[in-house]
């Protein structure tokens, strides 16, 4: 479909805003909705001196939008509520922004608890209520805020030491070992009491420990994260944690204690790992600040009046596992007036890195997944079927007489005999429980550690209930426990093709498994942030979960990644130097330009490109001076598509075809980038080099004889057409080389990881959605349909679902955008951010009757759910308040067109218009439609 022209729309707009919005009540208004700070409601732990605050309408009156706001800023939630300043008054501010709005007050205090609230007019000039008040409370942004606070552990660090295998390929990985000890630390309990003589109005606890915490407070774990803190390059930055424990305080007697982990912070050698190296021996460091009701105030933080002991988990690896002893426990360490006289005093120990508080969305435990059946295997083990494969951890629950350990192998895949196969997925790995022994049931799940499994395989106990000659433990229980990075679930799909929601189940879990505190290439041999699927998979993630806060730690990941020449590496954070190709390769790198700009379209977040900006700039700089006449080609290509050998390195399109393109479109986005921040010289030079670079791409790579691009792969076409090189008079041409190669190979993929999202996109943008359906529609080639039916229940890593690779990997999810915007038709408008102008333009293409799609945008909900019947074609259609959006109809004549019963031609709620490819559309403001179209 042809683009109506953007002078002409934006008439359309206007009119429409003029006509369709109805008054906003005084002093009642819309209500508002998702009121937040910083992307979160009520944060804890803001270090920048300018928080953003944004707020969602919401009104059952259609056309709802604002045309004013003002935001108050207080020291007490009464004031706040009330709309009284004490710390900030935006004053009354024209527009309808009502997102990101920026802080610009007196200076925040470290530590401080703020209060918020907004209102906001209407075209009628009336103001709207106040907002309920909301809070945000500021964190320990430099080092004096953490005064008296010290680093401590239970024994001293050895020597830093990262050991690494120095290549990387789809073999057997073999890290390279010295003999200088590390890795086996002692894993600690620390722990500390202290008195509350007051009552309490707020406590915050800053709390960082390394390499993972977990903190509690009166014999409770406080809150309920997984693995904090946030894994990043140790040796430049770590991150703490904050927690409102206002509510966790007793009057007298209180204790605060903590378990540390190794993470990605001390890898032992021990058992499976993808590389081995040590940061040195866990520690913390801890800042409790108390304010009583009276205004005095009181510090707990952490220093040489602490206890410390080894605790029950005796091994502890990100990679190979973990080992908990039961004997070792101690019953109520973290509740005060327990005994520690035999506990050694903690030892003061040294961390220079800089401290920076988390900010992405922390890892939760979101998910049970229960057993579904079990089997006694050829060596007497039992094999646990979960039924799904996911990142998670075991839960065990065992009953024993006596001292026994309980081993769990978890596994993707089990051979023929009912053992687990550990070869996709690296071991040996396992956790193992010491029970007590006392006859009761015993509970147990690992801590510090997890894996992507579906099967579990338990050496040492028998299920409840089957034969026990030898008094093993019984199994009272066994479930998974999938943990996964918890943003919030923002979209909704369902359709009538069973395929296609499988297929959407498929890739959803592949994405939840792998999205941890950063993007993950797999959740159990590797678990290294990967940097290509992060930007090219972003745009399915986007509909499914709220990544407003994960992708900016990933962006900052790669800034702290950057090496002096500007070289981004294909992992962030970088805990290891691959070698040839896995170090630096531009289709990876270049997330680096696109995630600060996808923020910024996605979410209106424009501060991760203010911030990188010139080290994006060192990055163009960089690939340009690795081109040769313009033209980029090293790296790793088209990975995993589908040619005559084993998937791994590009096959079907040359390197320079892929990397080119991808350089490309990094200037031109360097160009967007550099006009929204009013660089003028800067978009020129970029607009100029740009086309430079097209000229060439197209020297080399277009054959104007058979108007082909370099081997007519579906990649090279797709990233062409995508990217905007090709020249217009030949776009038809290779639009129809693109579908002739599909339909020649009898509607198969064989784009791989870098093609296929661009195959998917170029399609739709294209008007060959159907195209799209009939080549995901297949179970008897390499593909989507092809791994459901070889049993897949996470994406694999190869089309072909090879045993050897990976089972749970999403970096082939790119129809996941498709399903949310093709088949449910929500996107938005090219020059639209946050889906402030959307489209709703659903394709009904192959044997689609029906779907229901939603999604809840940075404006609030989004949906659409049709029906096509032979008769008519209906259509219900939410638009959140705030925005507005154009409807794409399958229709040439209004006549045959209603809204709510009532014709669409002549109304004040809505536009008509005929697009330029001949189909109606209406142009609307927010509420809900019916829409019947006439057959």
């Amino acid at each position: 479909m042809k683009k109506t022209t953007f002078a002409r729309r934006t008439s359309l707009w206007l009119t429409l805003m003029a006509i369709t919005c109805a008054p906003l009540a005084a002093q009642t208004g819309p209500g508002f909705g998702s009121l937040k700070c910083e992307q979160e409601t009520d944060p804890v732990g803001i270090e920048t001196p300018s928080p953003r605050f944004s707020w969602q309408l919401v009104s059952p009156e259609r056309g709802c939008r604002q045309t004013a706001y003002r935001i108050v800023v207080a020291g007490t939630e009464k004031d706040a509520a009330a709309g009284r300043a004490t710390m900030w008054d935006s004053g009354k501010v024209p527009g309808e922004q009502s997102l990101l709005i920026p802080y610009n007050g007196q200076p925040l205090e470290a530590a401080e608890t703020y209060y918020w609230s907004v209102r906001v007019w209407g075209p009628d000039g009336k103001p709207s209520a106040w907002s309920p008040a909301q809070r945000f409370t500021m964190g320990l942004p430099d080092r004096e805020d953490w005064s008296g606070a010290r680093w401590i552990a239970l024994e001293e660090d050895v020597d830093s030491l990262i050991v690494i295998n120095g290549t990387f390929d789809t073999g057997p990985d073999n890290p390279i070992l010295g003999n200088k000890p590390f890795g086996r630390n002692k894993l600690p309990l620390l722990r500390r009491e202290f008195t509350v003589d007051k009552p309490v109005r707020r406590a915050t606890a800053y709390v960082c420990g390394l390499g993972q915490f977990e903190l509690f407070l009166n014999g409770e774990k406080t809150g309920d994260h997984f693995l904090d803190p946030a894994w990043t390059k140790f040796d430049k930055e770590a991150q703490y944690v904050s927690f409102d424990v206002s509510d966790r305080l007793r009057q007298g007697a209180n204790a605060v204690g903590a378990m540390l982990g190794n993470g990605f912070f001390n890898i032992p050698r021990e058992r499976y790992s993808k590389f081995a190296g040590s940061y040195g021996a866990p520690k913390m460091i801890f800042k409790l600040q108390i304010e009583y009701e009276d205004g005095t105030r009181q510090t707990v933080v952490s220093d040489d009046s602490w206890k410390a002991a080894p605790g029950p988990v005796t091994f502890s690896s990100i990679y190979g596992g973990e080992d908990y002893d039961a004997g070792l426990a101690q019953a109520g360490w973290t509740s005060p007036d327990f005994d520690d006289s035999s506990w050694s005093a903690a030892v003061l120990t040294r961390f220079d890195s800089p401290l920076r508080s988390q900010r992405t969305t922390p890892i939760k435990i979101r998910q049970r997944v229960p057993t579904v059946r079990k089997y006694r295997n050829s060596k007497g083990n039992y094999l646990y079927d979960l039924g799904q494969n996911a990142s998670g951890i075991v839960r065990l629950s065992v009953r024993a007489s006596g001292r026994h350990t309980v081993r769990m192998f978890p596994g993707e895949l089990c051979r023929p005999d009912s053992t687990v196969n550990q070869r996709s997925s690296g071991g040996p790995v396992f956790f193992s429980y010491t029970t007590r022994g006392d006859g009761s049931v015993e509970s147990w799940q690992p801590q510090f550690t997890y894996y992507g499994f579906r099967y579990v395989e338990v050496e040492g106990a028998v299920p409840e209930g089957e034969p026990n000659p030898n008094g093993l433990p019984e199994i009272v229980e066994l479930t998974g426990l999938h943990t996964t990075n918890s943003a919030e679930q923002v979209g909704t799909f369902e359709c009538s093709n069973p395929l296609f929601n499988q297929i959407y189940t498929l890739i959803d879990w592949a994405i939840r498994s792998n999205f941890s505190s950063v993007f993950t290439d797999c959740p159990h041999r590797e678990k290294l942030g990967w940097l290509e699927q992060s930007h090219l998979i972003g745009p399915s993630i986007q509909y499914g979960y709220d990544i407003s806060r994960a992708y900016p730690k990933i962006v900052g990941d790669m800034a702290t990644a950057q090496h002096e020449d500007g070289m981004i590496p294909t992992i962030a954070p970088q805990y290891t130097v691959f070698a040839e190709g896995f170090l630096d390769t531009p289709e990876w790198g270049s997330a680096f330009i696109l995630l600060p700009y996808y923020l910024y379209r996605w979410y209106g977040d424009d501060r991760p490109m203010r911030e990188n900006y010139d080290r994006m700039a060192d990055y163009i700089d960089y690939l340009s001076s690795k081109a040769d006449g313009h033209i980029v080609a090293y790296g790793l290509g088209d990975w995993c598509d589908i040619g005559p050998a084993e998937p791994a390195h590009s096959q079907l399109t040359s390197n320079g075809v892929s990397a080119t393109a991808i350089y490309y479109y990094d200037i031109c986005t360097m160009q967007r980038i550099a006009e929204h921040l009013g660089k003028t010289a800067d978009a020129e030079r970029y607009e100029s080099l740009a086309a430079e670079v097209k000229k060439a791409f197209n020297e080399r790579f277009f054959d104007r004889r058979t108007l082909k691009y370099d081997r007519n792969s579906q990649a090279a076409n797709a990233m062409a057409l995508y990217m905007g090189l090709v020249e217009p008079q030949y776009e038809e041409v290779v639009l129809k080389n693109l579908i002739d190669d599909i339909r020649g190979r009898g509607n198969a993929v064989t784009a791989g990881d870098i093609g296929y999202r661009y195959v998917v996109q170029t399609l739709q943008d294209r008007g060959a959605s159907d195209v799209l359906f009939d080549m995901n529609s297949r179970y008897d080639v390499p593909g989507y349909g092809y791994q459901i039916a070889m049993g897949e229940t996470a994406l694999a890593e190869s089309w072909q679902s090879r045993d050897y690779l990976s089972h749970n990997h999403c970096m082939l999810g790119h129809l996941y955008s498709w399903l949310f915007s093709g088949i449910g038709g929500i996107s938005q408008e090219s020059g639209s951010t946050a889906y402030k102008r959307i489209v709703i333009d659903p394709q009904i293409v192959g044997d689609l009757r029906d779907a229901r799609v939603s999604f809840r945008s940075p404006y609030g909900l989004i949906r659409s759910e049709w029906k096509d019947a032979p008769d008519e074609f209906v259509q219900t259609i939410e638009i959140p308040a705030n925005a507005t959006a154009r409807i794409c109809l399958p229709a040439t004549d209004p006549a045959k067109v209603t809204e709510s019963g009532k014709p669409v031609s002549g109304r004040k709620d809505m536009a008509v218009e005929s697009g330029t490819d001949g189909r109606i559309e209406l142009h609307v403001g927010s509420g809900v439609y019916r829409i019947a179209v006439e057959k």
